[in-house]
């Protein structure tokens, strides 16, 4: 099963965006992500509605974030990204009227519930300025 990357992916390009002042190009940005422009623009429209980047047509356009890293909770961009699924582990549904099925199907589905409640709750609390590298002295 291919693992869902975009998460990673997108924190990634904020993290390079709040480095610099200036636009930076959807080719510039995609190469980063491993991907096209076309796909990156598809993957960033949810960034934008969100308000965290701003992008501009033309000559010196490109994009920028919209609002400083602290301001930008991990939450807030998985929400942005349309909330990708955490996990992989699904219930079975081949059988509905067996009562296995349906207490191993409750039980996978209350832990993965609780699970989930985890992961948002420390998205909330985590800024993506948490996650900037120190710079090194020169």
């Amino acid at each position: 099963m291919n693992k869902d990357t975009r998460l990673s992916d997108v924190l990634h390009v904020l993290l390079h965006m709040g480095q610099v002042d200036k636009p930076l190009t959807s080719a510039a940005l995609a190469k980063n992500m491993g991907t096209n422009p076309a796909v990156f623009r598809r993957t960033m429209a949810g960034l934008r509605e969100a308000g965290h980047v701003k992008s501009g047509k033309g000559h010196g356009g490109g994009w920028q974030l919209a609002r400083p890293l602290h301001q930008i909770t991990l939450l807030s961009v998985y929400e942005a990204l349309g909330r990708p699924t955490l996990f992989a582990i699904g219930n079975r549904s081949e059988h509905p009227d067996c009562k296995v099925q349906e207490r191993v199907n409750a039980a996978l589905s209350d832990t993965m519930e609780q699970a989930e409640s985890l992961f948002l709750a420390q998205f909330a609390e985590v800024t993506l300025d948490q996650l900037m590298p120190e710079r090194s002295p020169q």
